[in-house]
């Protein structure tokens, strides 16, 4: 019974006010939906530096292919854009397209599926 009346004084409370549910909103787009800006080289010639992407929270397993974001496991505040070439159990091989100027796999080893974030989905002009 205080599980409903606590629902319905939410859902009373966001649609009387306009503001708190347009943050409710932005907080939840945000949640899910990060635009990206590409630095460095290491994804050239399919990423250039400055390019900006669109990045899902990642909804479903890796698969081989697919364009990843997940934390350096080396230095956990710089984010790292790279491609999933191989999954290993529950782990996965990371490379950027650039051998020469990338930080990957080969430097850090196979990283757990569990912390890839995000998902590129869309590149944006």
């Amino acid at each position: 019974m205080v599980r409903t009346r606590k629902k319905r004084f939410l859902i009373t409370k966001v649609s009387q006010s306009p503001r708190l549910a347009f943050t409710l909103v932005a907080r939840l787009v945000e949640f899910f939906i990060r635009r990206l800006s590409v630095e460095g080289s290491s994804m050239v010639p399919t990423y250039l530096p400055g390019e900006r992407l669109t990045a899902l929270r990642r909804w479903r397993p890796v698969r081989v292919g697919d364009v990843v974001v997940v934390r350096d496991p080396r230095e956990p505040s710089r984010w790292l854009l790279k491609r999933c070439v191989a999954r290993v159990g529950s782990r996965v091989d990371l490379r950027g397209d650039n051998p020469a100027a990338s930080t990957d796999s080969r430097d850090f080893g196979l990283v757990p599926s569990r912390e890839v974030v995000w998902l590129v989905v869309k590149q944006r002009s």
